[in-house]
């Protein structure tokens, strides 16, 4: 017994070393990979928004492309068939050379439309608030939405790489209104002060509860709030069923350096 009596203290000592030893050696563990998840959690996040400014870049260039090469195009072939229709305009050319005039028209149009998608130029000549209370009221027109715009235009020039990340989150926004909300009227407010940009989208279509098991972060939105939090700003996204949905922006005037 006495011999007993001096081994247990030390079996439990050894005992509470070893698991001493493997509770530190799973904290490693864990550290370790809650490291190597943020790191790669960093790169993802890099990598997307490299990836979305490579894709504006591209974007802008076919849009440049489209205006100068296929515009200039259809433009000679618009001045040949006046020629053409200078001197042959008469039955049975007179017919077929008003549906070529035509066909040319809903070319132009179409190249028009496509450019505008990659490269809103009102963005590039007239500024954000210009750009943004622009393609609101002409989406809500077709849509035949509603339109409440509080656009403050005396927010000045903005940074193109928040005016283009702006701009795309109000076309993404505006999309799944269209296509998903089943609205009947739309607001957009923007302005800013010293500090920050804000934007504030919202309808009041049918909505969703964003605690539901069936809810899902779409490619859209996962997009907007990644382009946002690049730039170091804060996206914040609430619907209720039956109430709506708002997706309210900031983002700082001057941005952190990298």
């Amino acid at each position: 017994m006495l011999l007993l009596s001096r081994i247990l203290p030390g079996v439990a000592c050894v005992a509470l070393l070893a698991a001493a030893a493997l509770w530190l050696e799973r904290r490693r563990a864990m550290l370790r990979a809650e490291k190597l998840h943020e790191a790669r959690a960093r790169e993802l996040a890099e990598l997307s928004t490299y990836l979305q400014n490579f894709a504006e870049k591209e974007r802008s260039e076919i849009a440049r492309s489209l205006h100068d090469e296929l515009g200039g195009l259809l433009t000679a072939a618009k001045m040949d068939l006046s020629w053409l229709q200078s001197r042959l305009g008469e039955p049975p050319n007179e017919g077929r050379l008003t549906q070529l005039g035509e066909a040319l028209d809903q070319a132009m149009n179409v190249k028009r439309r496509v450019v505008e998608h990659l490269r809103p130029s009102l963005l590039d000549h007239f500024g954000l608030a210009t750009a943004l209370r622009a393609y609101a009221e002409s989406t809500c027109a077709k849509a035949n939405l509603k339109f409440d715009g509080a656009v403050d235009d005396a927010v000045g020039p903005v940074p193109k790489d928040i005016a283009i990340a702006l701009f795309r989150l109000v076309q993404e926004g505006m999309t799944n209104i269209t296509r998903h909300a089943n609205a009947h009227s739309v607001r957009l407010e923007f302005g800013g002060d010293a500090r920050r940009y804000t934007l504030r989208l919202c309808d009041d279509g049918r909505g969703f509860r964003l605690a539901d098991g069936e809810f899902r972060w779409s490619h859209g939105l996962t997009g907007m709030r990644h382009r946002i939090e690049a730039l170091n700003g804060s996206f914040t996204l609430r619907s209720m069923p039956g109430s709506g949905t708002q997706i309210e922006v900031e983002v700082p005037r001057v941005q952190a350096a990298a």
